[in-house]
């Protein structure tokens, strides 16, 4: 443990100095130093490595039990605390994010506001399909916001369809319901859950879904918590795409292409997630299959 001391912070400490504090020779550190690593060191090694890839191909998003995850998959047996353990030893971690909140939802409008349906048990929907989830945020640019309507199909936690836009009328929320409309064709029996907010409670946009045979249901006011489901996309998005740059995006088209990239190319398809047992939503429907 000494010897070991001295090697992690040599640059630190002379190794002569280092020695004689801690009343070891130093003939016996370059011995210690010249001898083969042992099969648990080389394990070690190997594992911190295999991390330090899993941990750089997740966008340095990725904390341990994701990590241990995608280990997992590869077929790598180890458990947890020891992926966390290697983790905070060679200061491997998720990135940080800030955070700010801004007001997207208005509902003091004069349209009619539907029942809840959901009641917060976000864990009904057995299949897809049959419970989807709206929402709206914005993403702040050097042009002005930037807003972002989803779908989420309830099941398995996938954006179906998405819209973007310099406004918050109903057109942009219509947009993102028509995308996940084509996409996914669903069948009778399907509900869709949102917030009040005018976008959703229009004349318009109820006329779709019941033109679709689509049941609505909606959050009671002011409380976020009915559609948690969809609050924590926002939030995970923010924290690992908007919140990871150093100054906001120059353009709408930049944030564009790097939203779409985001939603398409990691999240949908490659991100793990935690409430569907660490695998992506297009893996998790597939297994449905």
């Amino acid at each position: 443990m000494r010897y070991r001391f001295i090697q992690e912070h040599r640059t630190e400490f002379p190794v002569a100095k280092a020695c004689a504090v801690l009343r070891v020779s130093r003939s016996g550190y370059y011995d210690w130093l010249s001898r083969p690593a042992s099969a648990a060191q080389r394990r070690r090694a190997e594992l911190t490595e295999r991390i330090r890839r899993a941990h750089q191909e997740s966008r340095q998003l990725y904390g341990s039990p994701r990590v241990h995850a995608e280990l997992k998959a590869q077929g790598v047996s180890v458990c947890r605390d020891t992926v966390a353990r290697l983790m905070a030893k060679a200061g491997i971690r998720g990135r940080a994010h800030k955070r700010f909140v801004v007001r997207t939802t208005d509902s003091d409008h004069a349209h009619a506001a539907a029942a809840n349906l959901l009641g917060r048990d976000f864990d009904q929907a057995k299949e897809p399909d049959r419970l989807w989830c709206a929402d709206v945020t914005a993403i702040w640019t050097d042009q002005g916001w930037l807003y972002l309507a989803a779908v989420m199909d309830l099941c398995s936690r996938r954006i179906v369809g998405w819209a973007m836009a310099d406004h918050v009328r109903a057109e942009l929320c219509l947009d993102a319901l028509a995308m996940a409309l084509e996409r996914r064709r669903p069948g009778p029996g399907l509900i869709h859950h949102s917030d009040r907010g005018v976008q959703y409670a229009c004349d318009q946009y109820q006329a779709l879904l019941a033109t679709h045979g689509i049941t609505c249901s909606m959050s009671r006011r002011g409380d976020c918590y009915d559609n948690a489901a969809m609050e924590s996309f926002n939030s995970t998005f923010k924290r690992e795409l908007v919140y990871q740059r150093k100054t906001p995006y120059a353009t709408h088209a930049q944030a564009r292409a790097e939203i779409f990239e985001y939603i398409e190319c990691w999240y949908n398809t490659r991100r793990r997630h935690s409430s569907l047992g660490y695998v992506s939503p297009v893996a998790f429907e597939a297994s449905l299959n």
